[in-house]
């Protein structure tokens, strides 16, 4: 299959162009700069230059493509309204190209504030519609997309999807913990963040290709919780740091802008997705990934 892959240069979308590309299909990767699109002819991708605001080059790559894998975004935590327009824009560019030809188009999403009390399943629907909702809305955009001839399908991925190398979430926890000289956790700690290998998930993106019907959502869930205290105290041996609450109150003032992620509990299941794919992740846990070093040591 040619597959039109955005944030391909990225770190879930060079594990899952790498996946693709085992598999037996053919990938061409958006690329904004010359070292990613190096990278990716290095694997003997073909590269279409541009980026999310290049709406007529995504439109041309997904009208030339039998399936289309969002992954890209512009990840601005400081201006979310600049992502979020981003986003929606290319999904409803890429949705647009795509309507009548039944073609499939994967779009990477999340779990955050699906549910309250509970761990987040593949059944809960995103809560989030319009622009000026978080990442514009684009899950639920994209499912739109059923109704006019697409085949639509939302990865959800965990909020850590980790291994060695990664630059996301826990890697700005790490570096927050050698900034400030002790790795801290939010409150008690019994908050949880699903988590995932970023084979894992790479692997599960290409089942989700080949397998999930229109309109799924699939969850890339390897662990479904992992307490933030536990995270912290990988963290704190990893570097050699004390471990240490960090009162609520304390917490945006201590982490900046991911404290308002680390403060909540984000953990899903996986079960349906299992199910569906035939998929079984084999990959590390994030605290062995921790433990052996992915992120640094002292």
């Amino acid at each position: 299959m040619r597959v039109f892959v955005t944030g391909a240069s990225g770190w879930i979308g060079s594990a899952v162009v790498d996946e693709l590309l085992a598999t037996g299909h053919e990938v061409t990767g958006l690329a904004r700069s010359d070292a990613s699109a190096a990278a990716l002819e290095a694997k003997g991708v073909r590269v279409r230059r541009g980026d999310l605001d290049d709406l007529d080059g995504i439109r041309a790559g997904a009208e030339a493509a039998e399936a289309v894998i969002h992954l890209a975004n512009k990840h601005d935590f400081a201006n979310p309204a600049v992502s979020s327009a981003a986003e929606r824009g290319a999904v409803q560019t890429i949705g647009d190209a795509l309507a009548g030809t039944g073609r499939p188009f994967l779009l990477a999403s999340g779990i955050a504030a699906l549910t309250q009390g509970r761990p987040a399943t593949e059944a809960d629907a995103s809560p989030f519609h319009g622009l000026e909702s978080p990442r514009g809305g684009s899950e639920n955009l994209a499912l739109e997309f059923a109704g006019r001839g697409v085949h639509p399908v939302s990865l959800r991925f965990s909020p850590t999807v980790h291994g060695t190398a990664d630059h996301g979430f826990i890697a700005v926890l790490t570096a927050i913990a050698r900034e400030k000289g002790v790795s801290g956790y939010p409150g008690d700690g019994t908050n949880r963040w699903a988590a995932v290998h970023v084979t894992d998930a790479a692997r599960m993106t290409v089942l989700g290709l080949e397998k999930a019907p229109a309109g799924s959502r699939l969850h890339a869930v390897a662990e479904e919780g992992v307490p933030t205290r536990e995270i912290a105290e990988a963290i704190g041996r990893a570097y050699d740091l004390p471990v240490a609450s960090i009162a609520a109150g304390d917490v945006q003032d201590h982490y900046g802008w991911i404290g308002g992620f680390f403060a909540m509990d984000l953990a899903a299941t996986s079960t349906q997705t299992r199910e569906l794919l035939g998929w079984t992740p084999t990959g590390p846990t994030l605290v062995e990934d921790l433990d052996a070093g992915a992120y640094g040591t002292k």
